[in-house]
């Protein structure tokens, strides 16, 4: 959430597409059996974003609701006849409900959003009214005509990517006072035009736009016959100590003993952490979060479980599905499984049913059946593009 109030993404997803080929408008078109919008829904659960919100094209309430039939149907918006007359009457609904702190401006075309990418861009935000991703010019620029003409200096030109954020009071305002000879090519364009200052972050290649129906075919085999699947496991174990809170798979269990070791201890989150990790080979959790660095001493183990995701899905891969195995005599886990199952649905942004969370004992056997700690396995499949 923001410092001023909450966090909102709004989703354009009010064209007609005409460009990707024939048939519905792209933002309903489905790839990976999934329509491009419900993709790009499923890239916004994040911890940082308290709510989302969607602009639709006039009349297309029916392929909005059936797009997303399988998952919570976002408060939508009708949009105008320019993106940018779109974004307005998105941000003109966010203002009646009450206003926001922040706001991502996000094109339902670009759905295969990185999560580092919404840290990245939050963070600016604590320095700057706007912050855009964006990514280097890689290839040689010229004029265009009847043939060839002069090139053009590209070391000072970057491509540029959305969402882009925002503070919502002055993007809101910079909106309404737009009057530009022509319609805005994005929010950043508003911005600026209005004297706000717009921070630049590091963007990513997964955020290409889908525009034409061959994009749509790359899309659709890098979701399918161009991922190949890993499977890794990770364990852990803490023992019990007296004066410590008791945290399992980021959910603060009531306990008259908790966990000692790295950070929170949560040694469910720890297990889960190093399975992700091993599925694109980077290691263990101690690598990435030293346990000798005081700066994680006590710090939510879900920090490292987002960042272990947040690997995966800047190599362009996804989690296909997680087993977490809780090993203890007590508590009893059952009264806190589903609370466990979704507080890491959330942070790994996977639907419920791609999580697994069991438990069991040792039948008094070893250290966890005398009561002395708590281990934990957990497996995870990834699937990744073949060049990873």
């Amino acid at each position: 959430m923001s410092p001023d109030g909450k966090t909102i993404a709004l989703v354009v997803a009010a064209g007609t597409g005409s460009r990707a080929g024939t048939g519905a408008p792209k933002q309903y078109r489905r790839i990976g059996g999934k329509a491009l919008l419900a993709h790009a829904l499923d890239h916004l659960r994040h911890p940082l974003i308290d709510e989302v919100r969607v602009v639709i094209g006039g009349g297309q309430e029916d392929p909005y609701r059936t797009a997303l039939r399988d998952q919570q149907i976002p408060p939508w918006t009708p949009g105008g006849e320019t993106r940018q007359e779109s974004v307005r009457s998105g941000l003109e609904a966010i203002f009646a409900a009450g206003g926001a702190g922040a706001v991502l401006i996000h094109d339902a075309a670009r759905p295969f959003l990185p999560a580092a990418v919404i840290d990245r861009l939050l963070k600016a935000l604590e320095e700057s009214d706007g912050a855009v991703p964006v990514l280097p010019v890689v290839d040689s620029l010229a004029h265009s005509g009847l043939s060839l003409g002069d090139p053009v200096e590209r070391s000072s030109l970057v491509r540029v990517q959305t969402p882009q954020a925002f503070r919502f009071g002055p993007i809101l305002e910079a909106h309404r006072s737009w009057a530009g000879a022509s319609p805005a090519t994005d929010d950043a364009q508003v911005a600026r035009a209005a004297g706000l200052s717009v921070a630049t972050v590091e963007g990513n290649q997964m955020l290409e736009k889908l525009t034409f129906a061959e994009d749509f075919e790359r899309a659709e085999q890098r979701l399918g016959g161009g991922l190949v699947s890993r499977t890794a496991m990770g364990f852990d174990v803490h023992a019990f100590a007296v004066g410590e809170t008791l945290w399992l798979g980021g959910v603060l269990i009531p306990h008259n003993r908790g966990l000692s070791g790295h950070s929170d201890a949560d040694v469910a989150l720890h297990a889960l952490t190093d399975a992700l990790l091993g599925t694109i080979g980077a290691g263990d959790i101690g690598q990435h979060f030293p346990p000798s660095d005081p700066q994680w001493r006590g710090a939510a183990s879900s920090r490292f479980l987002e960042h272990a995701q947040a690997l995966i899905e800047e190599r362009g891969g996804r989690i296909d599905h997680v087993d977490l195995t809780i090993i203890c005599e007590a508590p009893k886990i059952g009264p806190y499984r589903e609370a466990i199952r979704e507080r890491i649905a959330a942070l790994l942004r996977l639907p419920a049913d791609q999580v697994s969370v069991k438990a069991t004992t040792t039948e008094r056997l070893g250290f966890a059946g005398r009561g002395e700690g708590i281990a934990a396995q957990a497996v995870a499949t990834v699937r990744l593009p073949e060049q990873s």
